[in-house]
C-alpha cells in the first residue's frame, strides 16, 4: 500500500519559538522525515493578540486522514492547547491537517482540503514554499500560482529566522 502525502499547518503565538520547535519534534517522532517550510510571523487574525509564528510541514503516512487528525489533536493537547468556543484566540500550538493526498473529505468535523489554504497568507505561502507544483484538489491551480495571485496586502507576513535540526 502506498503512503499518503499529508500537509499540516503549524501555528503558535504563546511562546511560539518553543512551541513550534516542540510541535515539529513531536511530528518527527511519530511520522519520521518532514518537509519543513520557512517560518513566517504575522499579526493575529480575527482578534487582538500577540503575533503568530506559522509554517507548513509535509510527510508521508499509512494512517487514514481521521487518525492523522486525531493525532494532531493529541499533540495540541499535550502542548496545553486550550479549546474554547472562540475560533480566533491565542494558541500554544495549532496543528491543522490541510491536505491528504488529493482527496476531498467531509467526514465528522474534518473538511479537506482545508478552507484556510485559500483564505490566509500564513497558510498558503508556506504551503507554496514546499509544494509549489502541487494542485489544489478543488481549484486545480498550483499552490505557486495561487500564491502569486493571492492579495496579501492586508495579511502581512515576514520570514523569521528559525531553524529545525
Amino acid at each position: 500500500m502506498n503512503p499518503h502525502q499529508v500537509y499540516v499547518s503549524i501555528g503558535s503565538n504563546i511562546q511560539p519559538s518553543h512551541n513550534i520547535h516542540s510541535g515539529v519534534r513531536a511530528l518527527r517522532e511519530i511520522y519520521g522525515e518532514l518537509q519543513v517550510s520557512p517560518v513566517y510571523e504575522s499579526a493575529a487574525v480575527g482578534f487582538t493578540g500577540d503575533n503568530f509564528y506559522n509554517l507548513v510541514v509535509g510527510f508521508q503516512t499509512q494512517e487514514e486522514a481521521l487518525a492523522v487528525n486525531q493525532c494532531l489533536a493529541e499533540i495540541e493537547t499535550a502542548h496545553h492547547r486550550q479549546r474554547g468556543h472562540e475560533k480566533f484566540s491565542s494558541r500554544t500550538l495549532d496543528l491543522d491537517l490541510l491536505l491528504y493526498d488529493q482527496q476531498i473529505i467531509e467526514q465528522d468535523k474534518l473538511r479537506l482540503p482545508r478552507d484556510e489554504i485559500l483564505k490566509y497568507a500564513f497558510v498558503l505561502r508556506p504551503l507554496a514554499d514546499i509544494f509549489p507544483q502541487g494542485k489544489h484538489p478543488i481549484t486545480q491551480h498550483t499552490y505557486a500560482d495561487l500564491w502569486q495571485a493571492f492579495n496579501a496586502s492586508h495579511q502581512a507576513l515576514w520570514v523569521v529566522d528559525v531553524t529545525f535540526s
